[in-house]
C-alpha cells in the first residue's frame, strides 16, 4: 500500500506540473499563437518533457548516488534543507526571478528552458521522498544500487508522462474553448501552493 501511494504521488505531482501554467502549456499555447500554428503547440511538447524528465533525472541521480554511500538519515536532512531553502526562497524572491525565452525560440531553447524551470521550481527534489521509499521498501540503511536505477527510470517516466498528458489536456481546452483571456478572471497562484507543498515535504523528511 505504500509503495502504491508513492507511485499516485509522483503521478499526482507530475499533473500539479502539468495544470501550473509556469511550466509549460501556456509557453506552448503562446508559442503556437504566435506562429499560428496549432502543429506547433503539440510540437512543443515534446522538448518541454524531455527538458522537464532531465531536470528529475539529474537530482534523482545525485540522490541515488549520494544515498548508496550516505547515511539513510542524513540523506533525508540534505534534502529536506534543499526543499525548505527553495521554498524560502520561492516565498521571498520566485515571483521576481523567472526564465526568460523568446517566441522565436526553437526546440533545442525550448527544451533548455524547460529544464530550467523544472530545475528552479525544484521538481526533481519533490520525488525525492517518494522514490527513497520505493527504493528503501527493504528497510536498507543505504539505497542498494541494484534496484534503484530501474525504480528511479519509471518514477521518471511516469512523473513525466503525467506532466504530459495533463499538458496537453489544458492546452486542448485553452486553444479549443476558453482561451488566453480566461487567465485575466481565473487565474490560480500556482507559486503559493508550490511553496506551501514544499515547505510540507520538508518538514515531513525532517520529522519521518
Amino acid at each position: 500500500m505504500t509503495d502504491l501511494w508513492s507511485w499516485l504521488s509522483l503521478a499526482g505531482l507530475g499533473a500539479f506540473h502539468g495544470v501550473n501554467p509556469a511550466l509549460g502549456w501556456l509557453f506552448a499555447v503562446a508559442l503556437g499563437l504566435h506562429r499560428q500554428s496549432s502543429r506547433i503547440v503539440w510540437l512543443s511538447l515534446l522538448p518541454i518533457a524531455a527538458g522537464h524528465a532531465a531536470a528529475i533525472a539529474v537530482v534523482l541521480a545525485a540522490f541515488i548516488a549520494f544515498g548508496a554511500v550516505a547515511d539513510l538519515r542524513n540523506l533525508k536532512l540534505v534534502a529536506a534543507a534543499l526543499i525548505l531553502g527553495l521554498a524560502g526562497y520561492y516565498a521571498f524572491y520566485g515571483h521576481r526571478h523567472r526564465v526568460r525565452v523568446g517566441m522565436r525560440t526553437g526546440m533545442a531553447g525550448l527544451a533548455l528552458w524547460s529544464f530550467l524551470m523544472a530545475t528552479g521550481h525544484g521538481a526533481g527534489l519533490m520525488l525525492v521522498p517518494a522514490v527513497l521509499g520505493l527504493c528503501l521498501a527493504d528497510q536498507s540503511a543505504t539505497i542498494p544500487l541494484g534496484n534503484s536505477l530501474p525504480i528511479s527510470l519509471a518514477a521518471v517516466a511516469l512523473h513525466t508522462g503525467a506532466t504530459v498528458v495533463v499538458t496537453a489536456a489544458v492546452a486542448f481546452v485553452v486553444i479549443e474553448w476558453l482561451g488566453l483571456a480566461v487567465l485575466r478572471s481565473a487565474w490560480i497562484n500556482f507559486d503559493l501552493i508550490w511553496t506551501l507543498a514544499l515547505v510540507v515535504t520538508g518538514v515531513i523528511l525532517v520529522v519521518a
